[in-house]
C-alpha cells in the first residue's frame, strides 16, 4: 500500500478513535443516569400503601422540611399530644436514631423519606408541611446568616470553632451544627462572615455601599452569590422535592446519592423524581401549607390531633403503658427549659428553645378535646414567636446594617427572583401539587365534620381571632360594668337637677 495512503488511513482511524473516546462518555453517562433514575423511580412507585391513608397508624413520622414552620407543630401540637416516653429518639443524624425503642409512637426529624426504610412501613403514617419555594430559599438564607452571626461575639474564626467544639462535647443538648442541613450551611456561612469582617478591619473601612440587606457584600454573602454556590445547589434548591423523594445528601439509601447527582446533571430526569414525590404526598396522612397557616393548623388538629387523642386514650384505657405515661408527662430538662446559650439547640429545626417547660413540655391532659388542643396551641405559638423575634433581633445586630425583613425582600431584583424559580423548578411543581392535596384535605375534613358552617365555626372559635369562653365572659362583665356606670351617672344627674330646682 502506498505510504501516503497508509498514513491517511492511520490518521483517519486515530481521528475516529479520538471522537469516539470523547463522545461516548457523555452519551453513556446520560444513558447510565437515565437507567439509574428510572430504576429507582420504578422501585419507589411500586411501593403501595394498602391501608386507608386517612387513618392514623401506630407510628407518626413528621417529615420536617426545613423552614416550613414545623418547629411550631412540634412544640405546640405534638408535645401537647404525645408523652415523652412515646417519642422516638430524634434523628438529627443517622447515628441518633434507634427504631428498636419500645412503644415508639412519634418521630420528628429533618431526615428525608428514606427514613421509611428504617421504619415499619405498614404501621407508619407520614405528615409534612410545604412552603412556597421562593420564600423557603429566602428563609434558608436568612437563617443560615442568623445562626452564623451568633459566632461573631468571638474575636476570630478559630476561637469560635474551638469554643463551639468544647461546648458541644460538654453538653447533652443538641447543637444547630449537629442538625441537617444546618451542619453544612452554618459553618460555610460562619466562615464567610468572619472573612468579610476581617476584610473590613484590614481595609479600615466600614462604609456600606448598598442599602439592600440581601446585597451587602461588605457585611454578608449576597443572596445572588449564595444561591449559585455548589453547597446551596446541592442542599437548598429543590430541597423539598428531594426530601420527600428521599434523595438528600443525608439519605439512608446508597443509591440515592447517584440518583440525586444524575438529576442535578440532567435536568430532564428530574421529572421521574417529581412523580415519586407527588405519589408520596398522595399517600401521606396530612400535608400542610406554611402560607395557609390558620387552616393548616386547624386541619392538623382535626385530622391528626383528634386521632392521636383517640388512639392514646384507647391505649391508656386498656392499661397499655398507662403507668409509664403518668411518670413521664414532662420532657427532659434539656429539651424543655429555656437555653441561653447561643450555640445550643434542642429543637428539630435548629432554633434554640426559649419557652418555659410549662409551655412546651408534656401533654395537656389525657382527656383533652380538639378545642382544648387548639387553645393550648394558640398560647404556645405566641410565646414561640416572641422568643424567635428576640433571638433574631439579637443575632442580626451583629451584622448591622443588614436586617432581613419582608419589606427588604421587595428590593431583590426580578433577575435574582427568576433565577431562584428556575433553580427550584421541581419544588415549584411539587408545591402546586401540594396545594391541590390541601384543597382536597380541606373538603374531606369539612365533610367529616358535617358541614361547612360547622367547619367555619370551629375555625373561628378555636384559633386566632376566635372568641373563647373566657373572652365572652370578660366581654359580658365589661358591658355590665359600663351599663351600671351609665345608670349611676344618669341617676346622679337627675338628683342634682332636683336639688337645683
Amino acid at each position: 500500500m502506498d505510504p501516503t495512503l497508509k498514513l491517511s488511513v492511520l490518521l483517519l482511524l486515530l481521528g475516529l478513535a479520538y471522537v469516539s473516546a470523547n463522545a461516548s462518555p457523555l452519551k453513556n453517562d446520560y444513558g447510565h443516569c437515565e437507567r439509574v433514575v428510572r430504576r429507582w423511580a420504578f422501585s419507589s412507585l411500586e411501593q403501595e400503601v394498602k391501608e386507608d391513608k386517612h387513618t392514623l397508624r401506630d407510628l407518626l413520622f413528621f417529615l420536617h422540611v426545613p423552614r416550613t414552620g414545623g418547629r411550631t407543630y412540634f412544640h405546640c401540637f405534638l408535645r401537647k399530644l404525645y408523652y415523652s416516653s412515646l417519642e422516638c429518639p430524634r434523628s438529627y443524624d443517622k447515628l441518633r436514631f434507634d427504631p428498636r425503642k419500645q412503644q415508639c409512637r412519634l418521630l420528628v426529624t429533618h431526615d428525608d423519606y428514606s427514613m421509611m426504610s428504617k421504619l415499619p412501613r405498614e404501621r407508619t403514617s407520614v405528615v409534612t408541611i410545604l412552603r412556597d419555594p421562593v420564600d423557603r430559599v429566602f428563609s434558608s438564607y436568612e437563617f443560615s446568616v442568623e445562626v452564623a452571626a451568633r459566632f461573631l461575639v468571638h474575636p476570630n474564626l478559630t476561637s469560635a470553632t474551638q469554643m463551639a467544639r468544647r461546648m458541644r462535647s460538654k453538653t447533652k443538648g443538641v447543637s444547630t451544627l449537629d442538625i441537617w442541613p444546618w451542619k453544612y450551611l452554618v459553618p460555610w456561612m460562619r466562615e464567610d462572615l468572619f472573612a468579610r469582617r476581617d476584610g473590613r478591619k484590614l481595609s479600615g473601612s466600614i462604609d456600606v455601599q448598598s442599602d439592600d440587606p440581601y446585597n451587602m457584600e461588605e457585611i454578608v454573602m449576597p443572596l445572588h452569590e449564595y444561591i449559585n454556590n455548589p453547597i446551596a445547589q446541592d442542599i437548598i434548591h429543590n430541597g423539598a422535592t428531594l426530601q420527600v423523594a428521599g434523595l438528600t445528601n443525608n439519605s439512608y439509601q446508597a443509591e440515592s446519592h447517584e440518583v440525586r447527582h444524575c438529576i442535578q446533571k440532567y435536568k430532564i430526569l428530574g421529572e421521574h423524581v417529581l412523580q415519586v414525590a407527588k405519589k408520596r404526598l398522595d399517600d401521606m396522612l396530612y400535608v400542610g401549607l406554611t402560607e395557609e397557616h390558620r387552616e393548616s393548623a386547624t386541619m392538623f388538629a382535626n385530622v391528626v390531633g383528634a386521632q392521636v387523642i383517640s388512639q392514646l386514650r384507647g391505649s391508656n384505657s386498656s392499661g397499655e403503658s398507662a403507668a409509664n405515661n403518668k411518670s413521664e408527662q414532662s420532657y427532659p430538662v434539656s429539651d424543655s427549659k429555656p437555653n441561653d446559650d447561643d450555640l445550643q439547640s434542642s429543637t428539630p429545626d435548629g432554633k434554640e428553645s426559649e419557652i418555659a417547660s410549662s409551655e412546651t413540655g408534656g401533654a395537656v391532659k389525657e382527656n383533652m378535646t380538639v378545642g382544648e388542643l387548639m387553645e393550648a396551641y394558640e398560647d404556645c405559638i405566641s410565646s414561640l414567636r416572641k422568643a424567635q423575634t428576640r433571638r433574631r433581633t439579637s443575632s442580626l445586630k451583629r451584622i448591622s446594617p443588614a436586617n432581613f425583613t419582608k419589606e427588604a425582600r421587595l428590593q431583590v431584583s426580578d433577575v435574582v427572583l427568576e433565577q431562584i424559580r428556575q433553580l427550584n423548578y421541581l419544588d415549584l411543581e411539587l408545591y402546586k401539587y401540594a396545594k391541590n392535596i390541601f384543597a382536597k384535605q380541606h373538603k374531606h375534613t369539612v365533610q367529616n365534620l358535617g358541614s361547612s358552617d360547622r367547619w367555619e365555626r370551629m375555625l373561628h372559635s378555636s384559633y386566632g381571632t376566635g372568641i373563647t369562653l373566657w373572652k365572652l365572659v370578660s366581654l359580658g362583665m365589661t358591658l355590665v360594668l359600663l351599663v351600671s356606670a351609665f345608670f349611676v351617672f344618669v341617676n346622679a344627674r337627675r338628683r342634682t337637677s332636683k336639688i337645683k330646682i
